[in-house]
């Protein structure tokens, strides 16, 4: 029986691989990723060259269950997502569902831990995150203000992954349901353009929508400190 290594990848940095990252890389028969394009540009830059397979949040049940095959045959799988680690946000836990329930409890799938930009930013925050929430994304549309409300009486740390293309939306949301509350918002963690913003949800707010559209492209993640 294969097992299924759940692997985690350079966030933007590509010598945050870990040395077990990479042997386990080298050793698998297959790599499944969310985009076999970034995928490949990690290994071509380790010169490891395997078989990848498209493997994403949408992924079709006959994919899933041509997977269980491959285990079921010996092979041993690989999942990355784009960039950081697997199933946190990004695609994962059905697969490992699958595995579960097809191939038994004693099944392996193996975690192989490494980059995060949420334990990245957590690393940098200035106040306690002993204890906090994880909200991933906010809703893109329906829902939305119902979820902000709810941050607005949340008296707990919480951290938020968002886009390039909805993070002043959100901060503006942020400065009006929690105005006074101290943030750190970070920005391409450990790439060229790293930016990180300290202050309450209202400074950088108007510091945020200030700056051009080309500094504001980026994947971003941002911690809110306690509520009041």
């Amino acid at each position: 029986m294969g097992k299924l290594f759940v692997l985690a990848t350079p966030i933007g940095n590509l010598k945050d691989i870990t040395l077990r990252g990479l042997e386990i890389l080298k050793e698998a028969d297959f790599i499944l990723a969310e985009d076999t394009r970034v995928a490949k540009k990690l290994l071509n830059h380790y010169q490891i060259s395997k078989p990848v397979i498209s493997f994403f949040e949408h992924s079709p049940d006959h994919k899933i269950s041509q997977l269980i095959k491959l285990l079921k045959e010996g092979k041993n799988l690989v999942l990355v997502s784009d960039a950081g680690t697997p199933n946190l946000s990004d695609p994962g836990h059905a697969l490992i569902k699958s595995v579960i329930e097809n191939l038994g409890s004693n099944t392996a799938v193996i975690p192989v831990p490494g980059s995060s930009s949420l334990t990245a930013l957590i690393s940098i925050t200035h106040f306690s995150l002993s204890e906090f929430i994880f909200l991933g994304f906010p809703p893109s549309k329906k829902g939305r203000n119902k979820f902000f409300d709810k941050i607005g009486m949340e008296t707990r740390p919480i951290i938020l992954f968002e886009s390039t293309h909805r993070i002043l939306k959100t901060l503006e949301s942020l400065a009006k349901v929690s105005p006074l509350r101290e943030m750190v918002l970070a920005k391409e963690l450990t790439k060229v353009h790293e930016q990180i913003w300290r202050g309450s949800a209202v400074e950088i707010n108007q510091i945020v929508s200030k700056i051009s559209k080309d500094e504001i492209r980026g994947e971003f993640v941002l911690a809110l400190n306690y509520g009041e």
